[in-house]
């Protein structure tokens, strides 16, 4: 038998002579409790945050994205379309074109990303996810599908007849412009389609058939920016990667969804790592109340301490004790403020009690990995606790 457990759990479960030690026990653990649930919750709210904040570029970027490494656009042979074709676990691609051109409509001007697709990148993309008014694309067309902040720049209706849109995108070359028209390829669009997706990204794109805008830039038939890749659910990415570079003899560079938007990945991580750790320093105070709580345990147990050290029983097997009991409080602490809180983030996810907008419930998302930080975090900083608790017990304690 594990004599210092047996002593723990037998401190645990009976109550002292001394109420205000029963007290300051009760207080202790509610500090656990409190601390254990309110973490949870909070990594919890975070994580519903970084996924609702990372849900609007999601429906516009890709899971893998292929970009040249010599220059702004690379050469695709068929070749290469039918080596793609052939990886295991590429579900669809789309070769694109981006480049910042200039739109005038009335007088009004704006200088955003022309992005020319071909017929696939609605397999790629969820479009219709992100359209807000009228119609995809057809093939081999001069219409476009703007953004909601772009149309209410420029003023912009659907379908207008009447009033053309104007793509210029400078020409390349060298020697001297003699007028606008040699410095400009120019076409009128029509734009024929509305996405909205955020403030940030409604203005960012203009989309376009493939082929008109590699007519404007003057690009070859199959000279692209990108090409943009859908992948099955659960596949090996880094696998992926390595046969598309293989395909490409290294030529290029290929940035998944987490790496194509870098910043905003790491000011999310930034966010939850600054919440975690002010959470956990409110633990490490409510923790306090822990070794305040065992010190006066020892000290309400001075007298059993002393029998059992003078029957033999070693210094440490005593530390060992409270030791015990103080992780084990914490454990079981932990366990009911988790349990607690995990009710609270499924009631949210269910019920929507707690709301951003009339519409927009506060985002929560339940996560295993979140349970587990918040359990490792109880459990290390009670046995920390419980440590500096139970050094007290000394020889000269016991004199």
């Amino acid at each position: 038998m594990n004599f210092p457990l047996y002593i723990a759990k037998r401190y645990i479960r009976s109550n002292s002579k001394n109420n205000a030690i029963n007290i300051i026990n009760r207080i202790a653990s509610m500090g656990i409790i409190v601390g254990a649930m309110a973490l949870f919750v909070v990594l919890s709210v975070f994580s519903g945050l970084k996924v609702f904040s990372l849900s609007f570029s999601n429906n516009i970027d890709p899971d893998l994205k292929i970009s040249s490494t010599l220059g702004k656009s690379f050469l695709v042979t068929p070749e290469q379309e039918n080596k793609i074709k052939k990886i295991e676990g590429v579900t669809a691609f789309s070769k694109i074109i981006e480049e910042r051109v200039l739109f005038t409509f009335n007088n009004k001007q704006e200088v955003t990303y022309l992005k020319g697709v071909d017929s696939n990148y609605s397999k790629v993309n969820n479009v219709n996810k992100i359209l807000y008014n009228g119609q995809w694309l057809e093939k081999n067309t001069y219409q476009v599908v703007v953004g909601f902040g772009f149309v209410q720049k420029l003023s912009l209706g659907l379908m207008d007849f009447n009033n053309h849109l104007e793509v210029l995108v400078p020409k390349a070359g060298k020697g001297n412009i003699e007028s606008a028209e040699d410095a400009f390829n120019s076409s009128e669009i029509f734009p024929i389609g509305i996405y909205a997706i955020n403030e940030d990204l409604d203005s960012k794109y203009v989309f376009a058939d493939l082929g008109l805008a590699q007519e404007l830039l003057e690009y070859k038939s199959n000279q692209v920016s990108g090409i943009e890749l859908k992948e099955k659910p659960n596949s090996d990415e880094n696998t992926i990667i390595k046969e598309l570079k293989s395909i490409f003899n290294g030529k290029i560079t290929v940035k998944n969804r987490a790496q194509l938007n870098e910043s905003l990945y790491k000011m999310l991580n930034t966010e939850n790592i600054a919440v975690y750790l002010i959470f956990t320093l409110v633990i490490i105070v409510a923790l306090f109340n822990l070794i305040g709580a065992l010190i006066m345990m020892i000290l309400d147990k001075k007298g059993n301490l002393k029998t059992l050290f003078n029957l033999g029983t070693e210094i440490k097997s005593l530390r060992k004790i409270f030791l015990l009991q103080g992780t084990l409080l914490s454990v079981f602490g932990g366990l009911i403020g988790l349990a607690l809180g995990i009710i609270i983030v499924l009631l949210q996810q269910h019920f929507e009690w707690i709301m951003i907008t009339p519409t927009l419930p506060y985002p929560v998302v339940f996560s295993m990995e979140n349970v587990v930080i918040v359990m490792a975090t109880i459990t290390t900083l009670g046995f920390v606790a419980s440590l500096i608790a139970s050094s007290r017990v000394s020889e000269k304690l016991l004199d």
